[in-house]
C-alpha cells in the first residue's frame, strides 16, 4: 500500500462500480439514514435500491459487518452503532480494519464514509493508518503507478449540512518547507551546557546524540506550549542489554518524537494562534567502550543527579533534559511529553490507548476526550508521587532511573521521575503521555500521537474542524469575543 495515493473530497464523483470499486462503511443506523439519491450514482447501474435495501437489512454488525453489492467491484461495511465509554464514538479502530480487510482492488477506487460531522476528523485519520507508505519490499520499489483512493464523506445526523472544502484536510506527510529553523545542541555541546541525560544516553553510538528544537512564535501569542519527544532512533538497551526478542521492533522507540514532529507539521500548516516548540530528544541507545555504565551518576540538565541502575530506562532520562529545557529556556506554560516509555504502559492500558497522566485534573480529562474524538484512545495513569516516588530512592544520589519494586505502578513511576525534574510543585501544566503500545500494530507503525495532539490544542488552530474535535475551551460570551483572548481560558475543559 506504499503507493496508494489517499484524496478527501467533498465530492468523489459518480462512476459504476465496475470502473472505480466502491467501499460504503459507516455505523448502521446512519447508512440506514442514507437516502438512495445520495450513493446510486456511485452504484448504478449494477446495484438497484433494492439490492441496496436488501443489504443494509442483512447487515449484522458485532462488531463489523460487511455485505456485498456487485462481486467484488462494491461492498457495504457497518461499524459498531454503539461503543463503551472509553472508546472513541467515530469507531476509529473498527474503520481503519474494514478499510483494510473489505476495500475492492484496483488502481482508482472510492470510499464513502456516513457519518455525523463530530466524527469526521478520526475518521479521516483511521483511514489514513489503513494505508503504510513506508515499504522496502522489492516489488514495491519497482511499480512506479500510482493507486488512488478518493474519500467522500457523507454527514448525518443533527447537522447534516454536506462538508465544504475548506473543512477537509488531506492526512498525509505536510510540506518541509515551514520557513523554520532548528535549534540544534549536539554532540559534546551537550555534556558542556549540562544535559546529562541525553549526552549519557547516546554518547557511545556512532552518531552522536542531539537536542533539536522547532519553534512557532506567532504574533499575538497569549501562551507558549511545548511538546517534548523521545526520539530513541534504536534501543540496544545499552550495557543492560535487551534480550534477542525484545530487541527486535526498537526502531520504533522513537514513535513520541515522530508523533510530536508530524503533528508540529500539520499543526503549523493548518495555523496556530500560540507560541508552540517541538524539543526532540535524540540519541540512540548502543553498546561500546564509552557507554553508560549501572553505577554511574548523570547530572542531567535539572542540576539533580541521578544513579543509573538499568541502562535500559533511558527514555525518562533524555526527557527529562527535554522538559527542563522546556521550562527553563523556553518558558513553556504548558509542557507535554510524548514517547515510548515503559513496556509496563500496555499492561497498564492496553494496546489501543495510551497512558496520560498529569499534574491537572482538568487536563487528564482533557486528553482523554482529544482521544475519544480523534480516535487516539487514552485513558489514565495513577498520579501520586507521595506514594510512589520513592521507588527512585538512591544512597549516593539524588536518585536513581529505575524502580526498586516493578510491580508498583511501574509506568506512573517512570512519568514520575520526568515530572521529579520540573518539580511536582511546578506552576505550570505538565501532561505525560505513553504511547509504547498503540504506536505500532504487529510490526508496522500506526502514526500515533498525531492526531491526539491535534484535537487537544486544536482550540488554538485556525482550522475550523480542530476547532471543533478540541475539548479545550473557548470564549462562547459574545461580549468577550471582543476581550484579549485569556491563556487560562483556552486551557480549561
Amino acid at each position: 500500500m506504499a503507493n496508494v495515493v489517499l484524496e478527501f473530497k467533498v465530492s468523489a464523483g459518480d462512476s459504476e462500480p465496475q470502473s472505480r470499486p466502491v467501499l460504503i462503511i459507516g455505523q448502521h443506523t446512519n447508512l440506514q439514514q442514507v437516502s438512495w439519491s445520495q450513493i446510486k450514482g456511485k452504484l448504478q447501474p449494477v446495484v438497484s435500491k433494492e439490492i441496496w435495501q436488501a443489504a443494509l437489512s442483512a447487515l449484522n454488525p458485532n462488531p463489523t459487518d460487511s455485505c456485498p453489492l456487485y462481486l467484488n467491484y462494491a461492498t457495504v461495511a457497518a461499524i459498531p452503532s454503539r461503543v463503551s465509554r472509553h472508546n472513541s464514538p467515530s469507531s476509529a479502530h473498527f474503520v481503519s480494519r474494514l478499510v483494510r480487510s473489505c476495500l475492492p482492488g484496483g488502481n482508482n477506487r472510492c470510499i464513502v464514509m456516513v457519518c455525523e460531522r463530530s466524527d469526521v476528523f478520526a475518521s479521516c485519520c483511521a483511514m489514513a493508518r489503513a494505508f503504510p507508505i513506508f515499504s522496502r519490499r522489492s516489488a514495491s520499489s519497482r511499480r512506479t503507478e500510482k493507486k488512488h483512493v478518493t474519500v467522500e464523506f457523507v454527514i448525518v445526523g443533527q447537522d447534516a449540512n454536506p462538508l465544504e472544502a475548506a473543512e477537509l484536510e488531506e492526512i498525509r506527510a505536510v510540506g518541509n518547507e515551514l520557513g523554520i529553523t532548528p535549534v540544534i545542541i549536539r554532540g559534546e555541546e551537550l555534556k558542556q551546557k549540562g544535559f546529562g541525560g541525553i549526552y549519557g544516553v547516546g554518547k557511545a553510538a556512532e552518531h552522536p546524540p542531539a537536542l533539536a528544537v522547532l519553534s512557532h512564535t506567532p504574533q499575538g501569542a497569549t501562551q507558549t506550549i511545548a511538546w517534548v519527544g523521545k526520539g530513541i532512533v534504536y534501543d540496544t538497551g545499552g550495557l543492560s542489554i535487551k534480550g534477542k526478542t525484545t530487541m527486535p521492533g526498537m526502531k520504533r522507540d522513537c514513535g513520541g518524537a515522530a508523533a510530536v514532529l508530524g503533528a508540529f507539521k500539520a499543526t503549523i500548516k493548518q495555523g496556530f494562534k500560540d507560541n508552540l516548540h517541538a524539543v526532540f530528544c535524540l540519541a540512540e541507545n548502543s553498546v561500546g567502550p564509552a557507554a553508560t555504565r549501572p553505577d554511574d551518576i548523570h547530572i542531567l540538565y535539572s542540576g539533580k543527579s541521578v544513579e543509573i541502575n538499568n541502562t535500559d530506562a533511558e527514555g525518562r532520562l533524555v526527557l527529562a533534559d527535554g522538559v527542563v529545557y522546556a521550562s527553563k529556556d523556553l518558558a513553556a506554560d504548558i509542557i507535554l511529553d510524548m514517547a515510548t516509555l515503559t513496556g509496563a504502559q500496555g499492561i497498564s492500558t492496553g494496546k489501543h490507548h495510551a497512558a496520560v497522566m498529569t499534574n491537572s485534573e482538568q487536563w487528564e480529562a482533557a486528553v482523554v476526550r482529544a482521544g475519544r474524538s480523534s480516535g487516539d484512545l487514552a485513558h489514565p495513569l495513577v498520579y501520586c508521587p507521595e506514594l510512589h516516588f520513592s521507588e527512585f530512592t538512591s544512597a549516593m544520589a539524588d536518585m536513581k532511573n529505575s524502580v526498586a519494586d516493578r510491580e508498583n505502578a511501574q509506568s506512573s513511576c517512570a512519568g514520575l521521575f520526568i515530572a521529579s525534574h520540573l518539580g511536582f510543585d511546578w506552576p505550570g501544566v505538565w501532561v505525560h503521555v505513553d504511547i509504547a503500545a498503540p504506536v505500532h500494530a504487529g510490526e508496522r507503525a500506526t502514526g500515533f500521537g498525531v492526531a491526539l495532539l491535534m484535537a487537544l490544542f486544536g482550540q488554538a488552530s485556525d482550522d475550523s474542524m480542530l476547532n471543533q474535535v478540541s475539548p479545550l475551551g473557548a470564549t462562547t460570551n459574545a461580549s468577550e469575543d471582543h476581550m484579549e483572548r485569556d491563556c487560562k481560558r483556552r486551557r480549561l475543559v
